[in-house]
């Protein structure tokens, strides 16, 4: 009887006798972030492992991938359930290629012993920057005035009114990695910044010059509000439509870390009826969004297609860095960066 949670350089017969066999490990790749495996086949090779790629992204097909591998490497749309947890002996390690892990269930994987991995680190430069272009765009309407222009229709006054930013006050929701990075480079627009994250201390937040406060004195205050938490129980639906009532009329709300974390039909409401101004979103709670979404026909919501995280030097490092995470693991090692539902997501 094979034991398959051995490493991949031993297997186990019979009466416990080992033979000094070289077993390759396979590595599922489901991942249409990572869609050129080259630099991911090197540092799985040096593992002992192979890729298979597996297209189709259902609970029965990742089942029956991961029936007889080691390892799975999947990015936000890939469901990594229980039911696909609890269904084998060999995997050993699933690789979270991005930052979330809202689609693995981390109580089944302890609960089988299998290490989950992700690259918390690899978009820091990219999502902090989509989020201030969104909320730029929000303020200057710079979407609006495109397609007013393309169609013929050369009027400033189309967007009144705007306003300047200079002394208005942004809230960061959450103060990981990618928010301190936002803060950083808000520091020129002459805007307070003020953030609200229970795992993170004032004297931390007061090294980036931001303002550390509880989330209800956050909605009272801000004009504008970028959202970065992760998806979680505690976090869906975060943003309802009493959060909305308690914002701002020209309060701009952007969004980029998961689109769960806002209640849609909220949102849409609380625009529709003046509670809030604008919207900048590259993250839904259906991605990608229904043709009858009714954010589609806003001229008060910018959208973008959960591309924050992309540039080509992230995808890059973002390829090598969830390979070498379960290479890591194939290899026996401890990963930099396990996950479990008990990770400080600051």
């Amino acid at each position: 009887m094979i034991d398959h949670r051995l490493s991949p350089a031993l297997v186990l017969y019979g009466q416990g006798t080992i033979l000094s066999v070289r077993m390759t490990a396979t590595v599922v790749l489901c991942d249409s972030k990572t869609v050129d495996p080259a630099d991911q086949a090197d540092i799985l090779e040096a593992a002992d492992a192979t890729i298979e790629i597996l297209e189709e992204k259902t609970e029965a097909a990742v089942t029956r991938a991961v029936r007889d591998a080691e390892a799975i490497i999947v990015d936000a749309q890939t469901p990594v359930t229980a039911a696909v947890l609890d269904s084998t002996s060999s995997l050993q390690v699933v690789g979270r290629a991005g930052i979330g892990v809202d689609n693995i269930d981390l109580d089944a994987a302890v609960a089988n012993d299998i290490t989950v991995v992700n690259v918390p680190t690899y978009s820091l430069e990219e999502v902090s920057t989509h989020a201030l272009s969104l909320l730029l765009a929000c303020v200057r309407a710079v979407p609006q005035y495109d397609r007013a222009v393309k169609a013929g229709r050369w009027d400033w006054q189309q967007e009144q009114p705007l306003h300047r930013m200079t002394g208005r006050t942004l809230g960061l929701v959450g103060f990981g990695n990618i928010p301190r990075r936002l803060a950083s480079k808000l520091r020129t627009f002459g805007v307070e910044v003020i953030a609200t994250d229970p795992y993170v201390s004032e004297a931390r937040m007061r090294d980036y010059g931001v303002e550390k406060v509880a989330f209800e004195t956050l909605l009272d205050r801000v004009e504008y509000c970028s959202i970065h938490v992760p998806l979680y129980e505690g976090t869906r639906h975060l943003f309802s439509a009493e959060e909305f009532e308690r914002l701002s009329e020209e309060c701009i709300v952007v969004n980029t870390s998961r689109g769960g974390v806002i209640d849609q039909a909220a949102l849409v409401e609380a625009l529709s009826t003046g509670e809030i101004a604008r919207a900048g979103l590259d993250v839904l709670e259906s991605e990608p969004p229904a043709a009858d979404s009714p954010l589609l026909n806003r001229d008060d919501v910018v959208l973008t297609p959960h591309a924050g995280w992309y540039s080509e030097e992230s995808q890059k490092d973002l390829s090598k860095g969830v390979a070498e995470g379960v290479a890591a693991v194939l290899r026996g090692e401890q990963p930099d960066n396990a996950v479990t539902s008990d990770t400080v997501w600051s």
